[in-house]
């Protein structure tokens, strides 16, 4: 109760505060920013729905309708397996905008990525409704009465018949599928960017904390959640033979494993504020006079925009690159030049 109490004050403030930045402020130009967009929507649902998990902590019983206990349950996994996508369609964008700038600008589009993040919340939306199905309360005897618990205490013969194959599933298309890809991602992003011509500081710094962002929420939020999870599973559904000591041991470690889990809403802003520069400037421009906080927005919107702006010649290839990864005019001539040539 304690840990989402600070996940609920936390993360409902800077998942609305950004939503805000990136709908009004920015007007979600740019294909990044239509990925944390959505990640922030995300984020901000699931935070919504903690004061109904804080009441069944505080009350140790499940005080309200069986339809919300499944609302709750379903919108947790929803905010797991999304944020996981929505932190690949990142780096993945990263990858195409690097590694293969010329090759992949057909995928750097707004249009694209507004389209990529439709069919995110589709087929989250449509494993949610297995989700809804099994998280039915269950009951249980409390102080001499009969009530009724949410989001555990499933029977051996639920984790059989239905849960495993969902865990397995969501497992393998929600979380492995998208290790693999920040995985790969990030590492042909780092040895490009390692060679001594890759690009300016500025820009590889600002790519490489981004990257770095994404593993460590990877790596902190997810991974121990997922494996602790998988290895329950596998328990519960007696594939794996164990003695009832050793489950009641891995249940309470993936107790914990579930707060971590949670904890993603609160570090995924900082995300957008440390690799964003348009999202920074929007909430520097907060604290200024109205002219001045102008100014700030405007500027924000053309860094995230990537509107085509007329720069100097450059030898470095990502300079290069994000000048050639503006969003495609058809009809517009393409003519080679020097950055082309260092490509």
């Amino acid at each position: 109760m304690v840990v989402y109490s600070l996940v609920l004050a936390a993360g409902l403030p800077l998942n609305a505060l950004a939503l805000w930045v990136f709908l009004r402020a920015l007007r979600v130009h740019s294909v990044v920013s239509v990925y944390m967009c959505n990640l922030a929507a995300s984020d901000l649902l699931f935070t919504l729905s903690l004061p109904l998990r804080l009441s069944y902590y505080a009350l140790h019983y499940w005080p309200s309708s069986d339809l919300l206990c499944q609302i709750a349950g379903a919108i947790f996994q929803m905010n797991m397996y999304g944020s996981c996508i929505f932190l690949t369609l990142i780096n993945v964008d990263r990858y195409a905008a690097i590694v293969h700038p010329l090759r992949l600008r057909h995928l750097r589009r707004p249009r694209v990525a507004r389209l990529l993040c439709l069919g995110v919340w589709a087929l989250i939306l449509v494993f949610a409704v297995p989700t809804i199905l099994v998280h039915r309360p269950s009951t249980c005897s409390y102080r001499g009465l009969q009530v009724r618990l949410c989001f555990e205490s499933f029977s051996d013969e639920l984790w059989k018949s239905k849960l495993l194959p969902l865990v397995l599933l969501a497992e393998a298309l929600g979380f492995l599928l998208p290790l693999v890809a920040v995985v790969y991602s990030s590492g042909r992003v780092f040895w490009t960017l390692a060679r001594s011509d890759a690009t300016q500081s500025h820009r590889r710094g600002k790519t490489v904390r981004l990257l770095l962002a994404n593993l460590v929420i990877f790596l902190l939020c997810f991974v121990p959640y997922n494996a602790t999870l998988a290895i329950y599973g596998l328990l519960r559904g007696n594939l794996v033979v164990a003695s009832i000591a050793a489950r009641d041991q891995v249940r309470r470690v993936l107790m914990v494993m579930v707060l971590l889990a949670g904890a993603n809403c609160v570090l995924d802003p900082l995300v957008y504020y440390f690799s964003a520069e348009g999202f920074r400037n929007t909430l520097r421009g907060l604290g200024t006079p109205l002219r001045a906080r102008t100014l700030a927005t405007n500027g924000a919107r053309g860094t995230l925009a990537e509107r085509p702006t007329e720069t100097s010649h450059t030898t470095e290839p990502l300079a290069a690159s994000q000048e050639l990864l503006r969003p495609f005019k058809p009809g517009t001539p393409f003519t080679q030049r020097l950055e082309d040539t260092a490509l």
